[in-house]
């Protein structure tokens, strides 16, 4: 199966044209139908904590439509107020997968905000783990900050995934965290993982993309530069299932160390 990240540069709270700059790229790359495309965290506002200019967001809405049109999954990160009886009021940091039909699998909400970049202010973290079937893969999507807590990676692999989708507004100066981090959770979970970073600016960071699609061993199968483009790569999901039993480490998991968390699974 193809699976890309479309790098893109957002343009501060401008979802139109944001959406155009990754419509255009969509175009260009010209990925076949039942690809997979993963697009930046909060892909078409920036990240923002100015809840009030961007909400309600029709990104999802949009995701599905763009889905549909093209045959193909897309993975669109957007900010929701959780306003609904029981909830806090306050926002959350999402990612949903669109499907080819035109239907959106259920939201993932990042489960941990990020509090040294006031995150915290305006988003609450989710509690739960989101696993959708996209093709032969069972898929996690995760946000941007998740990826340096390794016991969320664990847990959906525990539960099933053996892709790890992750969205990102990470900024440039610690650029050499986001790559080496990624590399890591692949190997530790013998997973496929496709990581989305923007790229550009926004009022107070910089952002230099570097986009990865690596495999279950940690092979780097594409990465992007600092400027807007798509990568993409073919993975096999037969492949990833000969070198769990090849080197079955995930065996050795001490789940009773873990915790637990709810897993959805659509």
């Amino acid at each position: 199966m193809l699976l890309a990240a479309v790098q893109s540069d957002t343009t501060w709270h401008d979802p139109a044209t944001s959406r155009a700059g990754i419509e255009r790229l969509l175009d260009d790359a010209a990925l076949p139908a039942g690809s997979l495309a993963l697009l930046p965290e909060l892909c078409d506002v920036g990240f923002t904590i100015d809840l009030d200019r961007v909400l309600p967001s029709t990104a999802p809405g949009w995701a599905a439509a763009q889905a549909k049109r093209r045959d193909m999954h897309l993975a669109v990160g957007y900010p929701r107020r959780a306003d609904a009886p029981g909830e806090d009021g306050m926002g959350r940091n999402e990612c949903a997968i669109a499907r080819p039909d035109g239907s959106l699998a259920p939201a993932y909400a990042k489960v941990h905000p990020f509090g040294v970049g006031r995150e915290t202010e305006a988003y609450s973290g989710g509690e739960r783990i989101v696993l959708v079937t996209v093709g032969p893969f069972t898929a996690c999507p995760l946000i941007c900050y998740d990826l340096r807590f390794p016991e969320l990676w664990r847990l959906a692999t525990l539960a099933g995934a053996d892709l790890f989708l992750i969205g990102a507004s990470w900024p440039a100066e610690r650029q050499h965290h986001w790559r080496s981090l990624l590399i890591a959770r692949a190997i530790e979970n013998q997973a496929f993982v496709v990581a989305c970073n923007r790229v550009g600016s926004d009022p107070t960071l910089h952002y230099a993309g570097g986009s990865l699609i690596i495999g279950p061993s940690g092979d780097v199968l594409a990465e992007g530069g600092d400027s807007a483009t798509v990568i993409a790569a073919e993975c096999d999901a037969q492949s990833l299932a000969v070198w769990r039993r090849k080197f079955p480490a995930l065996r050795d998991v001490r789940a009773s160390l873990l915790g637990t968390i709810e897993i959805v699974r659509a």
